[in-house]
C-alpha cells in the first residue's frame, strides 16, 4: 500500500514542473528587475511567479495543510504552533545564482510533520530535473519529472572526501573549517544542489556555517536522509522545524555516510 507521502509525490513533482515553467519564463527573458526584500537578499518576478503557482498547486492538492513559503513567512509562531503538519517551500532557492543566469537554482518543497521533514523535493528548472526522498522510503532523481532513477549517498566516503562549498556564501570561518578536515577534495555547487550532490553520491560532507532559514533545508534534509544520510548539528542536535519564534537555522552539517567522523566546526565569534 502506498504511503500518504507517497499518494502526494506526483502531485508535487506537477506542482514543481509548474513553478519551474513561471520560473524559465522569467530567466529567458529579458525582464529582470531586481528588488531587495527586507534582509536585503535579492527578489525577482520569477521568486514571486513560482510562489503563487506553488501555494495554489499545494492548496489543491492538500486544502487542509498550510504552507510557509519564503514568500510569505511573515506568520508568526502564535499561529504556527499548531501546526502539525505544514508544506516548508522555497519557489526559488539561489536568486543570486539566477541573477548571474548560471542554472543553479532550485525550487523546494517539504512536507514537515512534528517538526521533522519527512518528504524533499528539489527541482531544477533549467535541467527539468527533479530530486526527491521520502525518509525510511528512499530517494529518487527524475528526469523531466516524469522518469525516475534510485539514488543512495556514498558510504563510505571517497578517499581523500569530496567536500562541498558554497557559490554565493564562502566565509572566512568556513574557509578555516576546511583547512581543519585535512586532505579534501573542495567542489562547488550552488543552492540546495549541494544536498543533492550528497543524496546522490557525488560529495561526501557539506558543511554550512552560517545562516540559512528553513525553507533552504527542509526538502534538502529529507533527500538525505532517504538516500542514506544524515543532517545534524554541531552539538550533536537535529534540525527542528517550525518550532521557534524564529526561521534561522544555526549551522549544520550534512554527511553521506552516517557513521564518517567529521571534526566540530569552532563556535562564531
Amino acid at each position: 500500500m502506498n504511503s500518504f507521502e507517497q499518494r502526494l509525490l506526483p502531485g508535487v513533482l506537477q506542482a514543481c514542473s509548474d513553478a519551474a515553467d513561471a520560473i524559465l519564463d522569467v530567466y529567458e527573458s529579458d525582464d529582470f528587475a531586481v528588488e531587495a526584500k527586507h534582509d536585503k537578499s535579492p527578489l525577482t518576478k520569477a521568486d514571486m511567479a513560482s510562489h503563487h503557482s506553488l501555494v495554489a498547486a499545494l492548496n489543491k492538492l492538500t486544502p487542509g495543510i498550510p504552507i510557509l513559503s519564503e514568500e510569505s513567512a511573515d506568520v508568526d509562531l502564535e499561529q504556527r504552533r499548531d501546526w502539525r503538519r505544514l508544506w516548508v517551500v522555497d519557489p526559488l532557492d539561489g536568486t543570486r545564482e539566477f541573477i548571474k543566469r548560471n542554472g543553479e537554482f532550485t525550487i523546494n518543497v517539504a512536507l514537515v510533520v512534528d517538526h521533522v521533514p519527512v518528504l524533499g523535493a528539489i527541482a531544477v528548472p533549467v535541467t527539468r530535473t527533479a530530486y526527491t526522498g521520502i525518509v525510511g522510503q528512499g530517494a529518487h532523481r527524475w528526469h523531466d519529472y516524469t522518469t525516475p532513477q534510485p539514488i543512495e549517498t556514498r558510504r563510505p566516503c571517497a578517499s581523500p572526501p569530496v567536500v562541498l562549498g558554497s557559490r554565493s556564501h564562502a566565509n572566512a570561518r568556513t574557509r578555516a573549517y576546511f583547512e581543519m578536515l585535512g586532505e579534501h577534495a573542495l567542489a562547488s555547487r550552488g543552492s540546495a544542489l549541494k544536498f543533492c550532490a550528497v543524496a546522490e553520491g557525488e560529495a561526501d560532507f557539506y558543511p554550512r556555517l552560517g545562516p540559512t532559514s528553513e525553507w533552504d533545508t527542509a526538502a534538502g534534509e529529507a533527500i538525505v536522509t532517504a538516500a542514506g544520510g544524515r543532517v545534524w548539528m554541531p552539538e550533536g542536535k537535529p534540525l527542528r522545524y517550525n518550532a521557534r519564534e524564529t526561521t534561522l537555522n544555526g549551522d549544520f552539517l550534512v554527511a553521506g555516510d552516517p557513521e564518517a567522523e567529521w571534526p566540530v566546526p569552532p563556535p562564531a565569534d
